[in-house]
């Protein structure tokens, strides 16, 4: 990496943001798909500013008991307290913790970490629970009031709101629930916009799927539809890129393009969700590369201050703005084009400026 930091050095010059640190991630065989969701994450700045916090809070009361979050904050700590700009850190630590603990590492670990902070512990050296009121709904229902919200919660959890409407008397029954990331079905040509907006497209429940209304007392014909009703500060999102086909008896991936922009603005809240208007910057996205599912290899793009970067294990190289864009997917279904966006990250705008 000495040659490739040093080139990307060159290149940043004295634009080179300041007490930043560029590092690649050692391989420690077919961990490239943890090296690229550690990097979204470490760039995901108030989680990385959170976690220094959490490091520093543990460190002053003594070692805490290891887990995964530990784990995280002490690579996240050498990583930040590097004395050079660029090189290369190996996360064996953490890596070995994942393969301990023999989670499934999906998305982006953060139901683990959720696992990890929920003790909502103080500050001997444990995490500050947030205020309940912040993410909680009006009627109380959607705040889980057994466990206290962590900041990992106050960053990445949002709310939907599951509405079903009897077709024979009208009434509404909604019921809401938590997210840490929405998993997105996908359209060949299509956008992420359109995406969300399917995701809360209103289903005919009806045959043997009937809902049955309390009011009726009987199964009834239904439409149900699914919106955000409180948006997180982080908004992740899974592109179902990976669909089972009955007649091939396996997954395939599909290539479709689906048009991520590097500004959005969410199409599927709620009348009266707060923050309906808010805009989203796109900060990160975790790119399969490959034309299958059970081979390949990740790699991730991160925007960081206002330079984007590639991120491939070892390899950290600056790249334009309009390189993103190759990643959107390929228009016909054989193509060269086997790098395609999987994961993608995006803050809200509002959030920064508060």
């Amino acid at each position: 990496m000495g040659a490739t930091g040093s080139k990307l050095e060159k290149a940043l010059g004295d634009q080179f943001p300041e007490g930043e640190r560029y590092f690649g991630l050692e391989n420690f065989g077919n961990t490239c798909y943890c090296n690229s969701v550690l990097q979204a994450l470490y760039f995901c700045v108030p989680f990385r500013d959170q976690l220094l916090e959490y490091y520093s809070r543990t460190k002053s009361s003594g070692e805490p008991e290891e887990n995964l979050l530990t784990c995280l904050a002490d690579l996240f700590s050498q990583i930040n307290s590097q004395k050079k700009k660029t090189g290369v850190i190996a996360p064996k630590r953490f890596v070995q913790r994942v393969k301990k603990q023999n989670e499934l590492f999906r998305s982006y670990m953060h139901q683990t970490l959720e696992k990890e902070a929920k003790s909502g512990r103080t500050a001997s050296g444990n995490l500050k629970p947030a205020e309940k009121k912040e993410n909680g709904v009006a009627n109380g229902t959607a705040a889980d009031q057994d466990h206290p919200l962590t900041w990992v919660h106050k960053i990445f959890q949002g709310f939907l709101t599951n509405e079903t409407r009897c077709l024979r008397c009208e009434t509404i029954t909604a019921r809401d629930e938590k997210f840490l990331d929405l998993s997105l079905d996908i359209e060949q040509n299509s956008s992420i916009t359109s995406c969300l907006r399917n995701f809360s497209s209103t289903e005919t429940l009806n045959a043997e799927d009937k809902f049955f209304c309390d009011k009726c007392c009987s199964l009834q014909e239904a439409q149900k539809r699914m919106k955000i009703k409180t948006p997180p500060r982080i908004l992740a999102l899974h592109l179902k890129r990976f669909k089972y086909i009955e007649q091939l008896g396996r997954y395939k991936k599909l290539s479709y393009r689906v048009v991520f922009p590097l500004e959005l603005k969410l199409c599927n809240t709620t009348d009266d969700a707060p923050g309906s208007e808010s805009e989203y910057s796109l900060f990160a996205v975790v790119v399969h590369v490959g034309s299958g599912p059970n081979h390949g290899h990740y790699v991730s793009l991160v925007k960081s201050h206002s330079h984007w970067l590639f991120f491939d294990d070892e390899n950290v190289e600056i790249i334009d703005e309009t390189y993103v864009q190759t990643f959107f997917g390929s228009t016909q279904e054989y193509s060269n084009n086997t790098d395609h966006g999987y994961i993608l990250f995006y803050e809200c705008l509002d959030a920064k400026t508060t």
